[in-house]
């Protein structure tokens, strides 16, 4: 169940960025000498401003990542499956990108702030690469965050586990740029060496 889930979030995804370039694209409006609707631009859809606390319990601030790319993923520390792929795909994009990898910063931000404290961020993250960032904060600046990113998120009550519930959210991995703006979004699944050819590709841009 949790695989359908995550495709059809990602195949969501996808689609609002497809349908966003359509519209946005020249249309016979144009041709005709009508003027096309002022519509939002793709980087404009993705992220915006948050204030966290890290694992460390320092807080931060989408400022402090300015000036290097970010890798930021959404997940939980009680994901069973679909959070720790994708933090094992950041981290092998982390080590394949080698001495470029000092221009990234990959982040994880929860979306449970109820039961990922700072210190069960920092047991957390600590199993997959050195440089990852957890990231948590009261249920209100997680929300914010999420809302910006355009994360679902909804908890699913499940009796025969011992955490209680499960958080579902979008497992999209999203590139921001060094000055923050959104460059593109990588759907769960996506092979690591793609991620980084891309991201080599838009650093030389």
């Amino acid at each position: 169940m949790r695989w359908i889930l995550s495709s059809l979030l990602n195949i969501a995804a996808i689609a609002m960025i497809s349908a966003t370039l359509a519209i946005s694209s020249p249309s016979s409006a144009h041709e005709q000498g009508v003027a096309s609707p002022q519509l939002p631009q793709l980087p404009n859809l993705f992220g915006g401003t948050f204030s966290l606390v890290d694992h460390n319990g320092v807080p931060r601030t989408d400022h402090d990542f300015l000036g290097k790319f970010q890798l930021i993923n959404f997940g939980y520390t009680n994901c069973p499956d679909i959070c720790p792929t994708g933090l094992m795909t950041i981290s092998t994009v982390m080590d394949s990108l080698e001495h470029e990898a000092n221009r990234v910063q990959p982040l994880f931000i929860t979306v449970d702030p109820a039961r990922d404290t700072p210190e069960r961020l920092k047991a957390y993250v600590g199993k997959f690469h050195p440089r990852l960032i957890g990231l948590s904060g009261s249920e209100a600046q997680v929300r914010k965050v999420a809302k910006a990113y355009r994360i679902h998120r909804s908890k699913v009550i499940v009796d025969n586990t011992e955490t209680g519930y499960l958080a579902n959210h979008t497992p999209t991995i999203f590139l921001m740029a060094p000055d923050g703006k959104f460059i593109t979004l990588f759907p769960h699944g996506t092979e690591p060496q793609f991620m980084v050819d891309a991201i080599r590709r838009h650093m030389t841009n």
